[in-house]
């Protein structure tokens, strides 16, 4: 028997960092379900807070009430972000991931504005409090659904760049043809502000800055709108034609990686996906 293993205090101290790491990092258990729960609603009112307090009559009328729940979640959230460095594995590797970079993003910003209150000389401390709506990509980190989403749009990235490479030289084409038949007394300036003028007209959006005034003009912004219809609705089929793909198919038990503490991994994953350390190989 070791030394380490004889010491109790060391046993205890082990014990108590391997149960951490189960409830904070492993959300199929209840506890980590239940903690992973707790988190997500003090994210989203922790968000509203910054919401509120951007909005200047009630910044005013609640001021301390709202630097007082920001200190308590910026305490909240800091005590979770030392948890998690002292459960990772890897604790360098978890602070510059990125759900480190945002648990960090989450904290710093009030520290800061408080260890630095003249800061208004380098950069206005409204927008470095801003910083803290990064919190709500946390949100990514509890939610299936959202690696779900993500999976399918990197499955769908290169059909999603053809398409937008076709919309590319659509625009371009017809943006020139624009440029040609209206001219600059119309408005179409440049080549670069008739392909805006088509970017703006084949997704529908149509600001009106720039309006055709020839027939000729009025025919082609007439087709353009037609085929936007139909060009928006190509990469939403393609997202979803893939994301439902990989909702049907049979997701098993988690796997979490130790080196950057990202869960989600189907059991025969040799790899992580995130980071590509590699799994340990089970026992037989």
């Amino acid at each position: 028997m070791t030394a380490h293993s004889a010491d109790p205090k060391h046993h205890t101290a082990h014990t108590l960092k391997e149960r951490m790491y189960v409830v904070i990092f492993e959300s199929d258990t209840k506890m980590g379900l239940l903690f992973d729960r707790v988190l997500i609603y003090a994210i989203l009112l922790s968000v509203l807070v910054v919401v509120l307090d951007s909005v200047a009559s009630i910044s005013k009328q609640f001021h301390n009430q709202l630097v007082t729940l920001e200190w308590m979640f910026t305490i909240l959230f800091s005590i979770e972000y030392i948890a998690r460095l002292y459960c990772a594995k890897y604790r360098w590797r978890y602070a510059t991931s990125f759900y480190g970079v945002i648990d960090f993003l989450a904290v710093v910003p009030t520290y800061l504005a408080l260890l630095f209150p003249e800061l208004h000389a380098l950069i206005d401390v409204r927008v470095l409090r801003l910083i803290r709506m990064f919190r709500i990509f946390k949100l990514t980190a509890y939610m299936s659904e959202y690696q779900h989403l993500a999976e399918a749009l990197s499955a769908s990235r290169r059909k999603i760049l053809v398409f937008l490479s076709v919309v590319l030289m659509v625009v371009t084409v017809m943006g020139s043809v624009m440029y040609v038949v209206e001219g600059p007394s119309n408005g179409f300036t440049s080549i670069p502000i008739a392909v805006y003028w088509a970017i703006t007209t084949m997704t529908t959006v149509g600001f009106g800055d720039i309006t055709p005034h020839t027939d000729l003009g009025k025919l082609i912004s007439s087709a353009m709108m037609l085929m936007g219809w139909g060009t928006l609705a190509v990469p939403t089929g393609i997202v979803t034609a893939e994301f439902a793909h990989r909702r049907n198919q049979e997701f098993v038990a988690k796997k979490t990686c130790d080196a950057c503490c990202t869960d989600g991994h189907e059991t025969t994953n040799q790899y992580c996906r995130y980071c590509g350390t590699r799994f340990p190989t089970p026992e037989k």
